[in-house]
């Protein structure tokens, strides 16, 4: 049986992130990946030198050559423009069986913007609120969709909950970028569940296109939910585990 996931975002020219590294967490997962470039990047490791948004036309027309019936998931990562933004969000409400897992990318790991304001406007409350839609946003992400200024550790159930409540699917809130052991909560309409782990030295550029790619496709694969999430998370922490151990001396 084939899998298929289709990816929908923004390239990077190391394929640590975008569209580039989702093809290879697909092979890693054995699923079949179709592409939709939404944008170009130049990013090295100084941050972000430049972003081109592909014309929507271009980028509707990418989405029209899916074979809709055979895509087990979409994951949709940076679409760099508002219009963009739109064209997505229409294809999401046309397809509603197909699981979508939104990582809401405003900003390149290593510096610079991939949103403007009126995308991340759109981002809110165009794409955010559809009800086949997984959202996995880091904790900025999230404050910017609700419109706060920061998100504490306490304040993380409360505020997965707020973003779930806008009409989404589920809400994977990730809490890694707090100090300490890191903790995400995942929020469905029937339960808010706090999702521990032990923190692993060292970083990797891309973990929330990983994550992402890793969770659609294991719901392409069938997996409920919450065990897509799971499996998920293990696979980024395997994958800075691998990333540490390379770096270290030798």
């Amino acid at each position: 049986m084939t899998f298929r996931v289709a990816s929908i975002g923004t390239t990077h020219p190391w394929n640590v992130a975008g569209v580039g590294l989702d093809i290879v967490v697909g092979q890693t997962f054995g699923v079949e990946v179709m592409t939709a470039v939404a944008g170009v990047s130049a990013q090295d490791e100084g941050g972000m030198r430049a972003l081109h948004a592909i014309p929507a036309a271009i980028l509707r027309a990418q989405l029209e050559t899916f074979p809709v019936d055979g895509l087990g998931a979409l994951r949709i990562g940076a679409l760099a423009s508002a219009q963009n933004v739109g064209v997505v969000a229409a294809f999401v409400r046309a397809h509603p069986q197909i699981p979508a897992v939104v990582d809401p990318v405003v900003g390149a790991s290593r510096g610079g913007r991939l949103a403007d304001e009126p995308t991340i406007a759109a981002l809110r409350d165009e794409l955010a609120t559809l009800p086949s839609v997984i959202l996995t946003p880091n904790l900025a992400e999230a404050a910017l969709l609700l419109g706060i200024a920061t998100i504490a550790r306490d304040d993380l159930v409360a505020r997965a909950a707020a973003l779930r409540a806008r009409g989404c699917r589920a809400v994977l809130l990730k809490g890694g970028h707090l100090e300490g052991d890191p903790v995400d909560v995942l929020a469905t309409a029937d339960a808010v569940e706090l999702m521990t782990g032990k923190r692993v030295a060292g970083t990797m550029p891309g973990t929330g296109c990983a994550l992402a790619m890793a969770l659609a496709c294991e719901l392409a694969r069938g997996l409920p939910l919450r065990e897509a999430v799971e499996s998920a998370r293990a696979f980024v922490k395997g994958q800075l585990v691998t990333a540490c151990k390379a770096d270290a001396p030798q």
